[in-house]
């Protein structure tokens, strides 16, 4: 065949290509909410400012109402954009979304295992051992109140070492926070100082970072094209092959200390496990599944939580007059002689409803882990085919001003009421709901309030630059929200 014959050969390949999807995609859109037409391959990337996500399906939302259809590429996904209509899909129908959505970037890796990306009843078994397994290690209980309360003097001493000189918080609180998980994963606690585990720190901080990069999304949108092209992408590849090796050697340390009569952490109870189910051929519970979990949970463990903290205190700096009533509350309620306690927190409406604030205003997970329908699924008048991914977007829903007035200003005052107490809202859903709540709210929450009181009850939060000019809007947004890059000072009180 001559040259010309082979160019219109593949250019008649490319027409067919683009007609068969044109095709689909029509015949796919037929059964789904409403939304913008997608072009053939591209789908709707031109409405998707991919350095934006969450705020172009806000836009979205103005003209196609709080359920509609985008294409990521030629993949459709439904996108639910307020509180009613995320509480109708997790609440009242939990059991159709209760399945976990396609994360291209992290799929490549993960491939369906470990407790937070698998579904049906892999996702099933593995979520009730882990839960189990946590509250047997003292999730929610006295005895992970002491293990943080241990680790929150350990950071309050790191932070006098500074003495008073400018730091950024970013590894305090990542070591500190890390620490808390890694005492119930890995039956240990890391020094500070050690190599592997600041190696780790910043394989984890890294990897937010670059999950959050317009690479990532593109890749997400195109992974069969972007799998063979350079960009940021290729690096959480990398990343995971690290910590993925690190897990695995923790995993061989424990075998080798195992004592079946007294497991002494996570590891330690999900190796028993596999023994208990060695002769079944179809068991969850093998190697692949424990490496994935274990990452899951030190990932999860690790990094939303320091982001909280971190975002948390930048909000001080800016609204000085709010770290000076967090004080006042402080002193009122706990003194200087004692370690702040979770039972504290009832007595500390002011300083609850802060930190519930700051994890609304810092929207950590604004697009939330996508969710797909375990079945055809009638939703508001549509038909979600089985296997359809579907983002409910929680930044819409702690950001909606009819249920948060002035929802871009920082504001405690959204949690409380009259009376100067806590209001509860359905609404405040940092940690998703329904089926797929997050498996550490309960250790996260606790951790928030002893490890921000134990913070500001030694020290006041100095700026550096005028609170006047601290930026307090996200750097980036992709999966997720991060706090600008900052130093400050802090004061012994």
């Amino acid at each position: 065949m001559d040259l010309a014959g082979t160019g219109t050969l593949i250019l008649t390949l490319c027409i067919c290509v683009i007609f068969i999807s044109a095709m689909k995609t029509m015949h796919t859109r037929g059964k789904l909410p409403l939304g913008p037409t997608p072009l053939p391959i591209l789908g709707n990337l031109l409405q998707l400012m991919t350095n934006n996500l969450f705020n172009s399906l806000l836009k979205l939302k103005e003209q196609y109402g709080p359920v509609f259809t985008v294409y990521f590429g030629s993949r459709p996904v439904v996108v639910l954009c307020d509180y009613e209509a995320v509480k109708e899909a997790l609440i009242d129908h939990a059991e159709e979304f209760s399945g976990r959505g396609e994360i291209p970037i992290l799929d490549k890796n993960i491939k369906g295992f470990g407790v937070v990306f698998s579904n049906g009843e892999r996702w099933k078994q593995l979520r009730r051992f882990s839960l189990q397994t946590l509250r047997n290690f003292g999730m929610g209980k006295r005895s992970i109140e002491e293990r943080i309360q241990e680790e929150a003097q350990f950071l309050v001493e790191e932070f006098r070492k500074t003495k008073q000189l400018p730091c950024d918080p970013t590894f305090f609180f990542g070591r500190s926070v890390s620490n808390v998980i890694c005492s119930v994963v890995f039956g240990r606690r890391f020094d500070y100082e050690d190599e592997k585990f600041v190696s780790l720190l910043s394989l984890i901080n890294e990897s937010t970072r670059t999950l959050a990069s317009v690479w990532v999304q593109l890749y997400n949108i195109f992974p069969k094209l972007l799998v063979h092209l350079p960009g940021a992408h290729q690096r959480v590849f990398a990343i995971f092959n690290e910590l993925r090796n690190f897990v695995l050697e923790r995993v061989k340390i424990n075998q080798m200390s195992l004592d079946p009569s007294c497991p002494k952490d996570f590891i330690d109870c999900f190796l028993l496990q596999m023994e208990q189910e060695r002769k079944n051929q179809a068991t969850e519970f093998h190697t692949e599944n424990l490496l994935i979990t274990t990452m899951n949970l030190f990932f999860a463990g690790t990094e939303t939580v320091s982001i909280t903290l971190r975002y948390g205190c930048l909000i001080f700096l800016k609204y000085p007059e709010v770290e000076e009533k967090v004080h006042e509350e402080i002193d009122r309620m706990i003194g200087q002689n004692r370690m702040p306690t979770i039972d504290d927190r009832r007595r500390m409406p002011y300083t609850d409803a802060v930190i519930h604030e700051i994890q609304r205003y810092s929207n950590i997970i604004p697009m939330n882990l996508p969710h797909s329908v375990t079945r055809d699924t009638q939703f508001r008048g549509h038909t979600i085919p089985k296997g359809t991914t579907v983002y409910p977007v929680l930044g819409s829903v702690l950001w909606d001003p009819q249920l948060f007035p002035n929802p871009e200003r920082f504001d405690p005052g959204h949690f409380l009421d009259e009376n100067g107490s806590i209001k509860k809202t359905e609404a405040f859903l940092p940690f998703s709901t329904g089926k797929r709540v997050c498996l550490g709210e309960n250790l996260a929450r606790m951790e928030l309030f002893l490890f921000f009181t134990s913070i500001l009850q030694n020290f006041s939060l100095k700026s550096l630059i005028d609170p006047r000019e601290i930026d307090i809007t996200p750097k980036e947004t992709g999966l997720g929200n991060r706090p600008h890059p900052y130093q400050f000072c802090l004061i012994p009180r």
